[in-house]
């Protein structure tokens, strides 16, 4: 690429950062243009590092889709999740911190914490404006946010409506150095297809399942492969600690699998543009949250 080229373009990484359950998911599936990070009404739904990328005219923007930083410590899983989140902060150009506009909140001071030891830009996105009154009624929060705070640039979104997204692209786009992209045009993610269909699987859990068995359970992709007529078998195990959990995610007569089954098949057959064959078992693995070896092999990111 030549120089005037490079100068002309701009690329950087953005990483997204928050609490669980603001919305950091949501916002990079919504800048993207495609869902490449799961989600849920539950915190703690993403695991894993995950990059979307969007390309808009010279600027090439790679948001960082960070598992939400939280205090305390709990098993292995929770401390290799927490790790996860605030060493992607490392090696950023702008850290995008998400909070709710229904107020800050003590963990919201954790991740300010962590994200200004970075030393980089910090915009501050407030989400679910949708929710209040009146859009001035963000106002009071702003004040007392800065008060003790500081941000390259305060932009109150919604990103269950779209409100502002546009503007918050620009201000992103308006903190990245200039430089050659990083990534193909049409590359929307750093993620490959059998993590893609794990994650979703994952999310029918999350969304079908309460109480604790989300959290206790894993996706392992063991076959994913197109047959001569372009149909894609994936097979799959869900991984689970106690009998009595795997009985929950199986369901009375296997109607539960059924169900997340047809779910996760109906939404991989619309990623991938083909029919999908879907295959699902549930197995028990004692105390696989609190293993680091068996984390690792399940593809949790290590740093």
């Amino acid at each position: 690429m030549t120089s005037s080229a490079t100068s002309a373009t701009v690329c950087g990484f953005v990483a997204i950062a928050g609490r669980p359950n603001v919305g950091k998911s949501s916002l990079l599936n919504r800048f993207v243009g495609r869902k490449v990070s799961i989600t849920s009404r539950r915190p703690q739904t993403t695991r894993n590092r995950i990059l979307g990328i969007r390309t808009t005219g010279r600027a090439q923007v790679i948001f960082v889709d960070t598992p939400g930083i939280h205090g305390g410590g709990g098993k292995e899983m929770n401390r290799l999740i927490n790790r996860t989140a605030i060493a992607s902060l490392e090696g950023v150009d702008v850290i995008l911190m998400m909070i709710s506009a229904t107020g800050w909140r003590p963990d919201d001071d954790l991740v300010y914490q962590r994200a200004a030891a970075i030393g980089v830009p910090i915009v501050l996105a407030i989400n679910k404006c949708d929710l209040l009154d009146r859009q001035e009624n963000v106002l009071p929060l702003i004040a007392r946010i800065t008060e003790s705070r500081q941000f390259a640039d305060i932009v109150p979104i919604s990103v269950s409506s779209g409100y502002n997204m546009d503007h918050m692209l620009e201000v992103l786009v308006a903190h990245l150095p200039a430089g050659p992209h990083g990534f193909p045009a049409d590359q929307l993610t750093d993620r490959g297809q059998r993590f893609q269909a794990a994650e979703l699987i994952r999310e029918k859990i999350f969304r079908r399942l309460g109480q604790e068995v989300p959290y206790v359970s894993a996706v392992e992709i063991t076959r994913f492969e197109r047959d001569a007529k372009d149909l894609l078998h994936i097979e799959a195990v869900i991984w689970v600690e106690k009998p009595g959990q795997k009985a929950i995610v199986i369901g009375r007569d296997g109607s539960g699998l059924k169900k997340m089954g047809q779910s996760a098949r109906i939404e991989l057959e619309r990623l991938f543009d083909c029919k999908v064959y879907l295959g699902l078992w549930v197995k028990v693995r004692k105390g696989w949250t609190d293993d680091a070896v068996v984390l690792r092999s399940l593809g949790f990111d290590e740093w």
